[in-house]
């Protein structure tokens, strides 16, 4: 219900309300009234200063007696726990700060350990990184070598001998492939009959007065191998020879394949 403000002032409402006898309604109502208007606020803070003074005029001072029973019961119990409530505080406050330091401990020693987790994932991922360019080039390099051999093979100067084995080695097949312009030799082995441990196949360059050593044939997953080119070199054959034993002529004078080269410089 809306009342003007002077009917309000009328009423007793504002000595409730300082005395404490005003209802929740009723409070909202009078604060309501004080905020909304200064002739109310004045009425208000008049009628609180009358009530102080009032109370100041009519108290009256306790008795001796009342001063020292309440001095001998605070020297039982209480005296003692307003003592020790700040050192429970104290108390509180420290395992807090202990618990916070933990905590926070505990974190710095995790992201430690991730940190250093992250750190070795990068190092593992740089070495893959560096491991797959080696294999990388790796791989070029042999693709090179292959265009390369591809390209001699296809070179139309490069001349093609084909050495069969005889009866001492019937299954022993090999092709060469010598191009007198580029000063190039390379060799594919296609089949080679096993041979004791102790020996092995080597191919030479006959001359006309000597022969070379070009080195040891062996299968090699049937890869072209070079062999190294000789200049005026007549033939060319293979023959068995006591393995590690290195000649400057075979010791054996029958080879077990051998073909005979027109090559022009």
């Amino acid at each position: 219900m809306t009342v003007d403000k002077d009917a309000f002032l009328k009423t007793d409402l504002l000595e409730r309300y300082l005395t404490g006898l005003t209802n929740s309604q009723e409070n909202l109502e009078v604060e309501r009234y004080i905020n909304t208007f200064p002739e109310v606020k004045e009425a208000y803070n008049k009628l609180e200063n009358k009530l102080e003074l009032v109370a100041f005029a009519n108290a009256e001072e306790a008795p001796n007696y009342l001063l020292d029973n309440i001095l001998e019961s605070l020297d039982e119990k209480p005296v003692i726990a307003l003592k020790q409530k700040p050192k429970k505080s104290w108390f509180n406050f420290g395992i807090a700060a202990s618990v916070a330091a933990l905590i926070f401990a505990g974190s710095s020693v995790y992201f430690y350990f991730q940190n250093q987790d992250l750190l070795n994932e990068n190092q593992t991922i740089v070495e893959e990184l560096y491991d797959l360019r080696g294999d990388i080039n790796e791989n070029n390099l042999k693709l090179n070598a292959l265009a390369e051999q591809f390209s001699q093979l296809n070179n139309p100067e490069t001349e093609k001998y084909i050495l069969k084995g005889n009866r001492r080695a019937k299954n022993l097949k090999t092709v060469a492939y010598i191009n007198p312009k580029e000063k190039t030799s390379m060799i594919d082995v296609v089949s080679l009959p096993t041979l004791p441990e102790n020996q092995e196949y080597q191919i030479w360059a006959e001359l006309q007065d000597k022969q070379v050593n070009l080195g040891i044939l062996s299968v090699r997953d049937r890869q072209l191998q070079q062999i190294p080119y000789t200049k005026d070199a007549l033939g060319l054959s293979i023959t068995i020879e006591e393995k590690g034993v290195k000649t400057n002529s075979n010791n054996n004078d029958t080879p077990v394949a051998e073909i005979e080269l027109k090559l022009e410089d």
